[in-house]
């Protein structure tokens, strides 16, 4: 699973910038170092019912439109599945996005112990998870628009920590196929979720500051201690 990352502000307004897009009133979100689900993050989507683009805010945690409960969101998605499951199948087809991300968390499993790891591109630029969006409508009336990140097999810098690793698309030309309107059939899309290459990321253990989701400040990109790290390095 995937269900920490980060998104610096720079980042945002550069990725925002790339895909031809503004959020709210043209100022990009703070920076926030501890991004959970069950909070508001940056997409970027097509317009419902046209092909330009607008940035929007989602709650992260995809709620199906077609399910009367929406207290069990999924955060993730398994790429494998996604053609077949019912809460995914016609996101895949018809609602796409991308959620800019400046970096993305995971623990292992050292001992008894859960230690953070942040990782990043190995050129400290901006990335973007592919993504699925959906509206739910509450009993009440009220909509909520939700989305969920997509993740497939680990690479190699991923492995040593976790058995997943979210989808991150490496370029523009994947972020224009991804969202294009036209592209509906899944076997034109799930080759594009592939594991990141491994020789463009690296990893680094940090502080347990992050472990709490009330933390969300740059202590959480804090390397870790060098004792800490002992059994961990790859």
């Amino acid at each position: 699973m995937c269900c920490r990352y980060a998104l610096l502000q720079n980042h945002a307004n550069a990725i925002l910038a790339q895909a031809g897009v503004l959020l709210g009133g043209g100022e990009a979100p703070r920076s926030r170092h501890n991004i959970a689900p069950g909070t508001g993050v940056p997409a970027v989507r097509n317009r419902p019912g046209r092909s330009d683009r607008e940035a929007v805010a989602l709650h992260w945690g995809l709620v199906p439109s077609w399910t009367r409960d929406a207290s069990n969101p999924s955060p993730n998605a398994r790429a494998e599945s996604l053609a077949e499951k019912p809460t995914f199948r016609d996101a895949l087809r018809q609602r796409r996005c991308l959620i800019p991300a400046s970096g993305f968390y995971e623990w292992a499993i050292h001992g008894r112990e859960r230690r953070p790891w942040l990782f990043r591109l190995c050129d400290d630029t901006p990335f973007v998870f592919a993504g699925l969006w959906e509206t739910w409508r509450a009993p009440g009336g009220d909509l909520l628009e939700s989305c969920a990140l997509i993740t497939t097999t680990p690479n190699a810098v991923m492995e040593p920590v976790h058995h997943r690793m979210p989808v991150l698309l490496a370029d523009t030309a994947a972020w224009d196929r991804w969202l294009d309107p036209r592209v509906t059939q899944p076997d034109a899309l799930l080759p594009l979720l592939q594991p990141f290459p491994a020789e463009l990321m690296t990893a680094v253990a940090v502080s347990s500051h992050v472990n709490s989701v009330r933390n969300d400040d740059p202590l959480c990109w804090e390397p870790a201690k060098p004792e800490t790290q002992l059994g961990l390095a790859f």
